[in-house]
């Protein structure tokens, strides 16, 4: 299949953002990034906020709706030594609110014994409360007379009212777009900050954010009736938890709450005082000059937990993180580590069937990419509808066969313009009877259909799309900020940029465009499907690196020596045995 040429385009810039930045003491440069990232649906409100994040500006626990009397449940809970199950999903959220919560409660001096953890299985259960996993749970020795759930349970009423009925309270902490239907009617409490009568302002935090604050609530509840010392610890040791699943789970950087917890996630982190954090440390080759950062947690850590968590035994990165012990640790962490390479070589070969199915499609001019083969595993599917999206430009989705072929099971991404949820609930509106079940937010979603109902969920979600981009052509486009003057190439301007940091979804790491003559190629990696190159622009030489520049091995390159081409790329630092030196990272180019 011929490469598919990407339009390089600038971002537009706020002008009264720009200006407001520049009070505050901003650089033009600086100024630049912050002005094209405006328009976020997040929005920035408070600028000052956005920039200058604190966690002293997080807003309180209180003003998510239900958050007071849940705390006030659990508090009971406790007190009446209730055995508490811990219900959540199975991905790097889900997992890290797991962590969340089961270790705040350990810190409220719960036992271990009145604790039992409840994940679902990728394949055997699928996303959220589902019956099979209720089946389980009433099918315990000993049940538990309350369950917290954690990044899941909106959409589940059916199944909570099944462990209503058999006397198990259940508690909703949760992030997800809430059903058309309402919150659960037959939860003791539903906290979600996408709830219409929810007063909490950030709506776009994680959903360990919410289970952390539902913590922090709970621990001031319990001091405030005498069950907890005055002096007990603040929650902020578990901020790292936090901080990788708002990485992780793509929400939205524009969030004051969510920079603030990043920042201050990642420097617990840092610390390494977690056995998990230090033998990740010495796997990655981190240290106190290397430290972990969000792309490290994004690219490296966040791919290791869900490799385990979506192909195999979730319960394995939970039990890595509450290691008590370094030896305990590191045996987790082969195990992720097999579970990972596993995932690489998969989603290879998922990924190539992938992109010849969807560019048959391309090519027909969809707008839409539904691609299904009996050979997909559906643990990967949501980073193969990813590569999809980035590479064609139009939202994707990717079915598996589960429960031995006759249900398809699907991750769905998208683009900007296009919503996915949205989207599926017109579907669903319109056939009432297609979806076995659906779920998830604007930029990515989950679904289950029968097998036989391909063909009419093809249809319907190019029906749909098309109506959301009002039947206009779709394309992959790249975003920029513009061009970069030659002088501005240095780690100066590296180090300037650095200082906008985290970056991550809706607050992207500055990208720009120019034009550069090709002096050298090297095709490098250990699978060779990379491109090393020297680029020269007005006299200067600078070294680049263009990772999966060749969608496979011996296919022919894009750019050749001697080429002059446009590319688009971000400025990183190259640490190379003490040498330091500027390295642009080339997102893509086409000869010009």
């Amino acid at each position: 299949m011929s490469p598919i040429r990407k339009q390089i385009r600038t971002r537009s810039q706020n002008p009264q953002i720009f200006r407001g930045a520049q009070e505050l003491g901003f650089s033009a440069l600086q100024a630049r990034i912050i002005a094209g990232r405006a328009n976020g649906q997040g929005g920035y409100g408070n600028l000052e906020n956005v920039l200058f994040p604190a966690l002293k500006n997080l807003h309180h626990p209180e003003l998510l709706q239900d958050c007071g009397s849940a705390a006030d449940f659990i508090v009971e809970a406790i007190r009446g030594r209730q055995r508490i199950g811990i219900l959540t999903d199975y991905d790097v959220d889900g997992i890290c609110s797991h962590v969340v919560v089961h270790q705040s409660l350990r810190h409220f001096a719960v036992s271990e014994a009145s604790l039992v953890s409840l994940i679902g299985h990728r394949m055997q259960d699928g996303y959220g409360i589902s019956a099979s996993l209720v089946d389980r749970i009433l099918a315990l020795d000993k049940t538990p007379e309350l369950i917290i759930t954690a990044d899941c349970g909106s959409s589940d009423e059916p199944q909570i009212s099944r462990l209503k009925a058999h006397g198990i309270a259940v508690i909703v902490t949760d992030h997800h777009t809430i059903p058309v239907e309402g919150v659960p009617s037959s939860a003791l409490a539903t906290i979600n900050p996408s709830r219409q009568d929810c007063l909490y302002p950030d709506k776009f935090i994680s959903g360990c954010m919410v289970s952390w604050l539902l913590m922090c609530l709970v621990r001031s509840r319990l001091i405030g009736c005498g069950m907890l010392a005055d002096d007990t610890a603040k929650l902020s040791w578990l901020l790292d938890f936090v901080c990788l699943s708002t990485v992780a789970d793509a929400v939205t950087f524009t969030s004051p709450t969510n920079r603030a917890v990043v920042n201050s996630g990642l420097q617990v982190i840092n610390q390494l005082t977690k056995p998990a954090w230090t033998v990740l440390a010495k796997q990655l080759g981190k240290h106190q000059k290397n430290p972990f950062t969000v792309e490290d947690l994004a690219y490296q850590v966040a791919p290791r937990i869900n490799a385990r968590s979506r192909m195999a035994d979730p319960y394995a990165a939970l039990n890595f993180f509450m290691a008590g012990d370094v030896r305990r640790a590191d045996e987790h962490l082969q195990r992720l580590e097999k579970n990972n390479e596993e995932r690489k070589i998969t989603e290879r070969h998922m990924v190539k069937t992938a992109r010849r199915l969807a560019g048959k499609l391309n090519e027909s001019r969809k707008s839409s990419l539904v691609v299904s083969d009996g050979d997909f595993h559906a643990g990967v599917q949501g980073i193969v509808a990813s590569r999809l999206v980035d590479g064609f430009g139009k939202p994707a989705v990717v079915l598996s066969p589960v429960l031995a072929g006759d249900v398809l099971s699907g991750s769905a991404r998208t683009i900007p313009e296009v919503h996915l949820l949205k989207v599926l609930q017109k579907i669903n509106e319109r056939h009432p009877h297609l979806f076995l079940s659906f779920g998830g937010h604007s930029g990515a979603a989950g679904l289950k259909i029968k097998k036989k109902d391909l063909d009419l969920f093809c249809a319907a979600f190019e029906e749909t799309v098309q109506e959301e981009i009002h039947n206009r052509n779709l394309e992959p486009v790249i975003m920029t900020d513009g061009d970069l003057e030659v002088d501005l190439l240095n780690l100066q301007t590296l180090a300037e940029l650095q200082k906008l940091e985290p970056y991550g979804r809706e607050f992207e790491e500055p990208a720009f465009a120019g034009i550069f003559t090709v002096t050298k190629t090297r095709i490098v990696g250990a699978e060779p499907v990379h491109l090393a190159v020297k680029l020269e622009n007005n006299g200067r030489e600078f070294q680049g690196i263009w990772f999966n520049a060749l969608e496979s091995p011996g296919e022919q390159q894009a750019i050749n020596e001697g080429t002059t081409i446009r590319c688009a790329y971000k400025l990183k630092l190259n640490d190379f045995r003490g040498q330091r030196n500027l390295q642009l990272l080339i997102e893509y180019a086409e000869p010009q």
